[in-house]
């Protein structure tokens, strides 16, 4: 028997709401089991798309840098902006995903002190779509149980 990661947090939580906690008293014993429960469905939910978000998220980064290369003049950041921009993530372990999300940011966050504070319409079409990607980012990251 292969026991499927998703399925083991799904009975996990259900059998905490359902089970666990309408028998644990005082309430707020009761309301940290059902936290727990809630915290195991949200993990259930990311398990399923985690190495895709981080892979579409580090080749996003990638693909502005690439594009916001002709606004930057600072040739150490530009010639660290276009590494970035023609690497590619060939390792799928989280963990790995995570660094170079990591790295990325950190470099996205350069790039937006940059563009900040130049003037030119290159730099704002920059800083626009530093914000769309922050934006779109934010999206990626959402649960379901966020619109609750």
């Amino acid at each position: 028997m292969k026991p499927e990661i998703e399925r083991v947090l799904e009975v996990c939580a259900i059998g905490l709401m359902g089970d666990v906690a309408p028998h644990v008293s005082p309430s707020y014993r009761q309301a940290t089991v059902l936290s727990t429960a809630v915290v195991l469905t949200s993990v259930r939910e990311e398990l399923d798309r985690i190495a895709e978000r981080r892979v579409v998220e580090n080749r996003a980064l990638r693909e502005l840098f690439r594009d916001a290369l002709p606004a930057v003049e600072q040739t150490a950041l530009r010639d660290r902006l276009a590494a970035a921009a023609g690497e590619s993530d060939t390792a799928f372990r989280i963990s790995e995903l995570e660094a170079a999300n990591a790295r990325l940011r950190g470099l996205l966050i350069e790039l937006h002190v940059l563009v900040e504070s130049l003037d030119s319409p290159q730099a704002k079409r920059v800083e626009s779509r530093i914000w769309r990607e922050l934006q779109a980012s934010t999206e990626r990251r959402k649960l379901s149980l966020d619109s609750f």
